[in-house]
Formats: structure tokens, C-alpha cells, sequence
């Protein structure tokens, strides 16, 4: 229902426009469909039809602009009496006159004022990957894109600018055909797209208000080209493989063997028999690891139909995408459809409806995690000597050495858990958008849209009897079972008023709008164990239900809106934005609720003014500043409210009684976590645009951010949710595009680098850090910077040891050498004041990316590649892969460790002589052993295709091509196969802001060979 009230408008303008039409075509006389034609300064526009004839509602003295992407754009002024112009348009190598999607509309290009950049449908086709999020890693200035998992269907971290929070989260917002989704676009089919859009700076981004503080995507799915109808098949299907040389290279069998030898001798004990002659293991060698990875199928269908003729603008998507995992057992399958739909009703009505359901299924073993959880994290620390196949062929149960060789632990076969043990999620979505739109007037536009997101998530998890997914645990095992559910629906109703006018060289849009969200999500977990029968793993099955693995709840939150935008320019080159809107949210507390984030944005074309615009160098000069405030609310649900735990018992008279208790503390004045930022830019056209170039510089602090806040045990509660602190961010981000060869042979560069930074400015009073597992997040420094001990080397020799600062009863020769942070003469771990440092930074100096495009007669090209400088990793594995004890298999590094002053080794390892009480220091107290450079260079993609000619009339184009999906990375880096890793410390899901940069030796990234071919017809 639209409710507006049309406060003016200029009704002379009205009633003295007519209808003009026109043919628009190019320098050889071919027409061109699909060109947008647009009233200057003005967002009213068409576009001409499949014969490049246009139909416009002008008036005298408008200047029509008429442009296409890779034409020049030209004006007409339309004169009194004359309603019909042929226009010819040239070819050009400037793209300014492009229409581009901001929040809630567009605008040309060359207009905006705000830091954006935009992927068209052309950059994204033709990478076979899972997700969108892939497809834009090294294409975009200030936009951070790390895959840190191979796990099918997961696995991407987008950050736009660096910016994140103590714990409101830093994932940007993402909008779908107007739609800002609940979730992330893991499960987008990548082929609906048409094109994306970042928003980075507060200008662009506060119409977006309470959730627009790490930046917006903006995703506009296909719709039909003006006058055609096209139905298009893209296949293709390929492989995936962990390179060789990407793996975390471990002991061999021999070489394991060998390091027990020594370990023994070492310690001048006894060496095991099995032990004593190395070469026994020769060529017998179990790579259990390696036995998890397979070299797994990539296929995926997507069969696209396009119309757009008379009044009906139709798109079909839908896509069969089949993944299967490089690690055994694992696969990721998704089934799509959409349908886009837009009905021109009459001039003045229009109304569309979107429809796009997919169903989900991920098949993937709990692979990742420390502590004996992830079956392919255990399979690396399997002893090479311990047989994966019994003598019949048969994959073996259990194994264990004697206890005399210092096995203390127990290793079931893990490719028998990985086939066993059953770990699946299927998923069900639906998003879908409709909108009415009533044109009353001439530049007045009412529209309404309602939008809804339907997730269903079934998870089911099953461990028979006959498989586990931990060390130490005997064979047959307790079966169990976890079903756990949920459900979410969320709506938004959006109703917008835009009104767009000229009055001679003055042009304005006038936008106004209020909308409401609302989300529920309904979950159940049920968890049961004990099965009689393995086969039968229902609840029903099962003789205990495991009362603490069972819950059911409800989340819920809302969202009430108001916004306004004036964009104002002066003969199209003094550009002027402002916008504002106001935010309810159910989260925050009754006192606080309301935040209202405004913005201003100014623009000024040089090259429009008389000193340029006869330049033959600078065909394009822009200068642009903004600032506005964002808001940042991902702080869960309920958290303003005191909580109550109903499930505590109570004794009363000596009796056992139902009870509950409060279990946090309210704060009624909770509220908006908010981020100030100013950007001023720079765009730069040379030589009719051949290079160009932008920059920006940007600040921001991010004030009022949420956190759990300790508070006195006295109270009787160990944290209140509160606004605390500042972080301040900052930094510089350069693009640069040219075309470096025209004519038969076409070669094109775009590359980009951007600079990040920031610094804690304040936390809480009396708080002048925060703990991560080995990270600190300290007031004068970055964010979650790894804390640990300093290492300087080994103690060398006895003299060494006396002379210098020990951990008293444990360090030897040999043994880890700390720094003596606090000078009080010991080396000490734990409390404020103990010998801790900062002891490495996971954030990069800097991060860069380029494209090469290559086009010659029918053949075409791209390479795609990415890279990170200065960021380092926390080498978590090492914990246990090079745990000295030798009661797992270990990093190839050991065996280069220091065993005498006169064999010192290689310096990483020290002595394994005093066992547990030596080695156990260097393992368990964080120190900077474990942190090291994780700079890297990726090619991401390498894409060759041919386009057929001469080809059958029902065929309209026809292309073959190949495409290499992260080929190489080259990186000192020694840790593992993935030096964009970020984990938890249980190895599921990211480490979060805390606790970024940990390594757990996680699923790997493969590389990924296709072959498809593309149809339209």
C-alpha cells in the first residue's frame, strides 16, 4: 500500500514535455539496442529497443544524453516543434556515462559523489567457483576477500575497509534486488548475477543505516535486453586437486622412525626394537593425510532465458552445481531456479515479482579442529608406521603400538570415520521480491515493494558405533546422534517516494521512503545417544536422550526505518548528495533505540570547466569528498534484557525443587554501535580515457562499540552488555585501468592496492585491553594483535643457560630461550604484568590484485591474481604437529632440531631431552615460534575461450573455454596449503576479530581445472 504525500512538484514542466523519438546508431550505421537515453542531470531515461529506436517523454531545452558501454556519449538539446533525432554514438574507451546501482536507485557514473565500484556480468561469467564471493577476489580497491577454508560451499571473508568491531561483527550487508538479506550469499547461484556494486564510504552507504557500517553490496540479478529474447546454456565440468607442493609437509615413516630412534638415544633410553632400524620403513610409508585427499569432480548446468519486448521483461535462471570435496566423503550440491518478472502495466504502472528457491544439500565430515575433533586434522598427526589397510585390503579399525615405544594415544582409522560418520545439512531458501510502481506525474515516482527470505535448515549428524572422530577413543564407540533445525522467515516492506526534475541547469532527485523489518528464526536441537542397532539411528532408536544437547528456542528482531536523499548538480559537474536515515531496532534497549545516521557527499567535474575540457590529456577529471555516520547492530538478540534461567534447581526444607535465576544484567540504555567517516577522492581520465585512475583516502571512528563488559563477581554476574571505546581506521586505496593495445589484438589492465590501518583509542574505563586466545587487543595498538612470548632461540650451551633469564625448574640446555619482558630476571606466563609481548600482526601492510584481459581475432584471455604483504599467521597446528614428546606424527621441520651444542639445528625446534616438563613450554605458552610471514601471491584464474563464427542461424553465439581456478601461490610461507587461513580454535568457522590468523591446518583450497561451453541461441 503506498501512503505518500506529494508535497510539490513543477507542473509547467509537465505540461509543456511531448514525446520524442529517435534512432540511436553507431560510426558504421549498425543501430544500437539497449542504449540508455537520459535527461540530463535528471534520473528519467529509456533505453532503445532490439532497432536502437528510443521513445521519450521530453521538453524543450532538455539535453538528452545517449551512451553505451564502450561508446562516446552525445548530446541533443530538444528543440521546440522537433520530435524526432537520429543520433550517432562512437566508440569509445570510456565508461562514465554508464548507469550504476547506489542504494535505493542509480546514477550515471560520472555523477556520483560517493566511494563505489562496480563488477559488470562480463567480468564475473566464465570462473568456476561455489560462491559470488570467489569471483571478486583481486578485482576491488579496499575490499579484502580471503578464502580461508576449501570446504565446499564456504570458506569466504569479505572486509571492506579493514573495519570490524569487538563483537557487533564485520561482515558488510548484502542486498539483493533491493533486499537486505539476514544472511551472506554463500548459497546465491553465481549465475543469477548481473552485476555488483560495493559501497565503502558513508555517503554511499548511511541509506543502509543501522547495518551499513562495514560497507554494502549491492546484487542486481539478470533481467532481459531491450527487444530480445535469448536463451543461453552454460556448462561446464572439470576437476579439483591439492597440489603437492601446497601441502604441510610432515615425517615420513622412516623419518618418523628415525626421530623416535634418536629421542631414545637422546635421553639415553632403551630404543624399541620396532625403532631401531629406520630403514625397515622404507617405502612403507602411510600417509594418512594424503589417503584423506581425492582428486573430486566439479560440474555445474545453468540454463538462462532472457525476454524484454512490448511490456514483459522476463529472466529464468536455473542451475544444477555439483561440487564433490578433495577431501574423502565430502560434497556440496545445489539445485536453483529464479524468475524475474517485470510488467509494464501502462506508462504510468508498473509491477514486477522475483522467485528464487534453491535447495542446498552439504555433505562435509567435521574435518577441521584441535583437540582431537577433526578427522583430517588427526589424520596429519597419525603415525606414518601405523598401517591404513589390513593384510586382506580392508581398511583397518583401530591401532595402536606397544606402550614401550611412547604411544600414549589410540588412532582409529580416520578414511573409516570419514565414510562412517554421517554429517549433512540440507537447506531450503526461498527469496522473493515484488513491487508496484505508480508514475502520478512526470518525474514523480511512488513504488512499494515487498520482500521475504524463507531458510529451512535440516542438520543431521550421525557417529555409528563403528567410526569416531577423536583420538584415544576405543573402537566400538557410543553412537550418536544430533538433529538440529531451524527455520527463519524474514520480511521487509519498503514504500519510496522519488521525485526528479530540472529547472534549467539545475537538476535534483528528491528521494523519501520509511520501511519495516522483521526476522524469527525457530530452532530445535535434539541430541540422543546409545543405539542398539547402528542402522537404525532415530530418536526413536536411541535409549538416552542427552537432556544438555537438547533445546528449543525462538530468535526475533526488528527493524523500523525512515530515509531521505536530495542529490543536486549544477550543469552535471557541481555535485551535491545529502541523505539521512533513522533506525528502531528491537535490540537495543527501550532508552536507546532510536540511531539516525546522516551524510554529505559533494562532487566537482574539472574537466567540464573551460581550463580542461579542451585538454587532448585529461579527458576525465573528478574530485569528491564525504563524510556521514553508519551503524553497526549484529549484536545477537535479547541482550538488553536480564536473562532468566528456569532450568537451576533450588533445595528447600531439605527438598530438591523446579527454579530459576537471572542470569545477566539488563541495560535499558544498550544502543547503536556507530562509525564517522570521511573520503575524499579522486577520478582521472588521460587520453580519451585509455588510463585511468582513482584514489581515496578515508578515516573512520567507530565509537559506542557493543561488548559483554566485566563487572565485579560481587554483583553476582560476570559481564553487563555495554557501549564501550573507539577504534579509529584509516587508509589508501589506488585503481588503475588502461588499454594497452587496441586494433585486432586488444589488451587490457585493471590493478588495484589499498593500505589499512587501525588503532584502539579507548575501551572500557579501568580496561585497557581485551584477550583473544593468543591475541590482545590493547588501547595505543591494532586490533587483535598476537600476544604471546618473545623466543629469542635456544639456549646454547650450559653457560648460556646460567647467564641468562630461565623458567625456574624447566628450562635446559637446549630447551626454548624467552625474552625477559618485565627484567625481573625469570621468564613468567600469565597475569597483566608477566613477560608477554606483542609478538606479531595478522593484518596486512598491504593488499593488491590485477586483471589482464586479452582479446585477438576470435580467441580471448584473462589472468586473475591477488596478493597480501605483512600479514602474518599463528601457526596453531604446531601444538601438536610438533609436539617434541613423538606421541604424534610431526612437521619434516623436527628433524633439524637442536640435539647437542654441537648440533644445534636449523633453530625452530628445540631439544626434546627432559620430555613433557622441556617441551611442554615451548608447546602450550604462546610464543612467536608460532607466528610467522604469510605474505603471498595467488593467480587466481586463467581463463582461455574461443567464440565460434559461421555458425547455424538458430545459434546466436557460441564459445568454448578453459579456466584454471587458483593455480599457483607463492608464499614463504610453511605452515600449510592455505596462507589466508583464519580459524577457531575448535577449527569451525573463522577466528572472528579477536582472534584472527589462527592456523589449524584446515580443509585445503585445491586448484581447479574446467572446461565449458556457452550457448546462446
Amino acid at each position: 500500500m503506498l501512503l505518500f504525500i506529494v508535497l510539490s512538484f513543477n507542473l509547467t514542466a509537465y505540461s509543456q514535455s511531448s514525446s520524442v523519438r529517435g534512432t540511436v546508431i553507431d560510426e558504421t550505421g549498425e543501430p544500437v539496442p539497449g542504449a540508455t537515453v537520459m535527461i540530463k542531470g535528471t534520473q528519467v531515461g529509456t533505453v532503445t529497443d532490439i532497432d536502437g529506436v528510443f521513445n521519450i517523454e521530453a521538453s524543450p531545452g532538455n539535453v538528452l544524453v545517449f551512451s553505451f558501454i564502450g561508446y562516446t556519449p552525445s548530446e541533443v538539446t530538444v528543440e521546440a516543434g522537433k520530435t524526432n533525432y537520429d543520433v550517432t554514438i562512437e566508440s569509445s574507451m570510456s565508461d562514465l556515462s554508464e548507469v550504476v546501482v547506489v542504494g535505493y536507485g542509480s546514477q550515471i557514473k560520472k555523477e556520483v559523489t560517493g566511494a563505489i565500484q562496480t563488477i559488470s556480468e562480463d567480468e564475473l561469467k566464465d570462473m568456476p567457483v561455489t560462491t559470488t564471493a570467489q569471483k571478486l577476489q583481486g578485482k576491488l580497491a579496499g575490499v579484502q576477500i580471503n578464502q580461508t577454508t576449501g570446504k565446499p560451499g564456504q570458506g569466504m571473508n569479505v572486509r571492506i575497509r579493514g573495519q570490524l568491531s569487538v563483537s557487533g561483527g564485520s561482515d558488510p550487508l548484502y542486498v539483493v534486488d533491493g533486499f537486505p538479506i539476514t544472511g551472506d550469499i554463500n548459497t546465491l547461484n553465481p549465475d543469477e548475477i548481473q552485476d555488483i556494486t560495493i559501497l565503502k564510504d558513508a555517503a554511499s552507504t548511511s541509506l543502509y543505516g543501522s547495518r551499513a557500517a562495514n560497507g554494502v553490496v549491492l546484487i542486481t540479478t539478470k533481467k532481459g535486453k531491450v527487444g530480445q529474447t535469448n536463451v543461453n546454456l552454460n556448462v561446464y565440468t572439470g576437476f579439483q586437486k591439492v597440489p603437492e607442493n601446497g601441502r604441510l609437509e610432515m615425517l615420513n615413516a622412516e623419518e618418523f622412525a628415525q626421530f623416535k630412534k634418536e629421542y631414545y638415544e637422546d635421553a639415553g633410553q632403551q630404543v624399541p626394537a620396532i625403532f631401531q632400524n629406520p630403514s625397515d620403513f622404507r617405502d612403507k610409508n602411510n600417509d594418512w593425510y594424503g589417503a584423506m585427499l581425492e582428486t573430486a569432480p566439479i560440474t555445474n548446468y545453468n540454463l538462462t532465458i532472457t525476454s524484454n519486448k512490448e511490456k514483459v521483461n522476463t529472466a529464468i535462471v536455473a542451475g544444477v552445481f555439483d561440487q564433490k570435496g578433495v577431501v574423502r566423503n565430502t560434497d556440496y550440491e545445489r539445485y536453483s531456479i529464479r524468475m524475474n518478472t517485470d510488467y509494464t502495466v501502462s506508462d504510468k504502472v508498473s509491477i514486477g515479482l522475483n522467485v528464487a528457491p534453491s535447495y542446498i544439500v552439504d555433505n562435509t565430515p567435521q574435518t577441521d579442529g584441535s583437540r582431537g575433533t577433526g578427522i583430517l586434522f588427526n589424520a596429519l598427526h597419525t603415525w606414518p608406521v601405523m598401517d591404513i589397510y589390513d593384510e586382506n585390503g580392508d581398511l583397518t579399525y583401530f591401532n595402536r603400538f606397544p606402550a614401550e615405544t611412547g604411544n600414549i594415544f589410540a588412532y582409529p582409522n580416520w578414511l573409516r570415520s570419514a565414510d562412517e560418520i554421517t554429517n549433512q545439512t540440507k537447506r531450503v531458501n526461498i527469496l522473493a521480491n515484488t513491487y508496484a510502481e505508480w508514475r502520478p506525474i512526470k518525474g514523480l515516482s511512488l513504488k512499494s515493494t515487498f520482500n521475504t527470505e524463507i531458510r529451512n535448515s535440516n542438520y543431521f549428524f550421525f557417529n555409528p558405533s563403528t567410526a569416531t572422530n577423536r583420538i584415544n577413543v576405543s573402537i566400538p564407540t557410543v553412537a550418536v546422534s544430533i538433529r538440529d533445525n531451524y527455520r527463519d522467515l524474514s520480511w521487509l516492506n519498503e514504500n519510496i517516494a522519488t521525485y526528479t526534475n530540472n529547472i534549467g541547469d539545475h537538476n535534483f532527485e528528491v528521494l523519501a521512503g520509511f520501511s519495516n523489518q522483521k526476522f524469527r528464526r525457530d530452532r530445535t536441537r535434539i541430541q540422543a545417544d546409545t543405539y542398539a542397532d547402528d542402522r537404525l539411528p532415530t530418536i526413536q532408536g536411541a535409549i538416552n536422550i542427552n537432556r544438555g544437547g537438547t533445546l528449543s528456542d525462538v530468535d526475533e528482531w526488528s527493524l523500523t526505518s525512515i530515509f531521505s536523499r536530495l542529490t543536486y548538480n549544477y550543469k552535471g559537474k557541481y555535485l551535491f548528495t545529502a541523505a539521512v536515515r533513522g533506525d528502531g531496532s528491537s535490540r537495543f534497549g527501550e532508552d536507546n533505540r532510536w540511531g539516525i545516521f546522516p551524510s554529505t557527499s559533494v562532487g566537482w567535474v574539472l574537466s567540464d570547466e573551460s581550463f580542461l575540457n579542451t585538454s587532448s590529456t585529461v579527458s576525465f577529471l573528478k574530485l569528491r569528498a564525504s563524510f556521514g555516520v553508519t551503524g553497526n547492530n549484529n549484536i545477537g538478540n535479547y541482550t538488553q534484557y536480564a536473562l532468566v534461567n528456569n532450568t537451576i534447581n533450588a533445595a528447600f526444607d531439605n527438598n530438591v525443587v523446579p527454579g530459576a535465576a537471572v542470569t545477566s544484567l539488563s541495560n535499558t540504555n544498550l544502543g547503536w554501535e556507530t562509525t564517522a567517516q570521511f573520503d575524499i577522492g579522486l577520478d582521472l581520465g588521460l587520453w580519451d580515457d585509455r588510463v585511468t585512475f582513482g584514489y581515496d583516502y578515508y578515516t573512520k571512528n567507530t565509537t559506542n562499540l557493543l561488548y559483554a563488559v566485566q563487572v565485579p563477581q560481587e554483583s553476582g554476574f560476570t559481564n553487563f552488555n555495554d557501549n564501550i571505546g573507539e577504534i579509529k581506521f584509516w587508509g589508501h586505496e589506488f585503481t588503475i585501468n588502461t588499454v594497452n593495445t587496441t586494433g585486432q589484438f586488444r589488451w587490457t589492465t585493471n590493478a588495484n592496492l589499498s593500505i589499512n590501518r587501525n588503532e584502539v583509542l579507548e575501551l572500557a574505563d579501568g580496561i585497557d585491553r581485551v584477550y583473544g586466545y593468543a591475541h590482545i587487543t590493547q588501547v595505543g595498538q591494532p586490533f587483535g594483535q598476537f600476544y604471546g612470548l618473545q623466543k629469542l632461540g635456544n639456549y646454547a650451551n650450559a653457560e648460556d643457560l646460567a647467564n641468562s633469564p630461565v623458567i625456574p625448574g624447566r628450562s635446559t640446555v637446549g630447551s626454548i630461550k624467552l625474552a625477559d619482558i618485565n627484567g625481573d630476571g625469570v621468564i613468567t606466563y600469565g597475569g597483566d604484568n608477566d613477560d608477554r609481548t606483542i609478538i606479531g600482526n595478522p593484518f596486512p601492510d598491504f593488499v593488491y590484485g590485477f586483471t589482464n584481459n586479452f582479446k585477438w581475432k576470435n580467441w580471448d584471455a584473462s589472468i586473475v591474481a591477488s596478493g597480501s604483504h605483512g600479514n602474518q599467521l599463528y601457526m596453531r597446528h604446531l601444538y601438536s604437529t610438533a609436539n617434541l614428546d613423538g606421541v604424534f606424527n610431526m612437521v619434516a621441520k623436527v628433524a633439524d632440531r637442536f640435539r647437542s651444542p654441537e648440533n644445534p639445528g636449523e633453530g625452530i625446534f628445540g631439544t626434546t631431552v627432559g620430555g613433557g616438563n622441556v617441551t611442554g613450554i615451548e608447546r602450550d605458552w604462546p610464543n612467536s615460534n608460532f607466528v610467522w610471514d604469510a605474505s603471498y601471491f595467488t593467480i587466481r584464474n586463467i581463463t582461455v575461450g574461443y567464440n565460434f563464427t559461421n555458425l547455424p542461424k538458430a545459434i546466436k553465439s557460441a564459445r568454448l573455454y578453459a579456466s584454471g581456478q587458483n593455480m599457483w601461490v607463492f608464499t614463504k610461507y610453511w605452515g600449510g596449503s592455505n596462507p589466508e587461513v583464519s580459524m577457531q580454535n575448535n577449527g569451525q568457522g573463522d577466528g572472528g576479530n579477536l582472534s584472527p590468523g589462527i592456523d589449524l591446518a584446515g580443509y585445503p583450497v585445491p586448484r581447479t581445472i574446467t572446461f565449458g561451453v556457452n550457448i546462446t541461441f
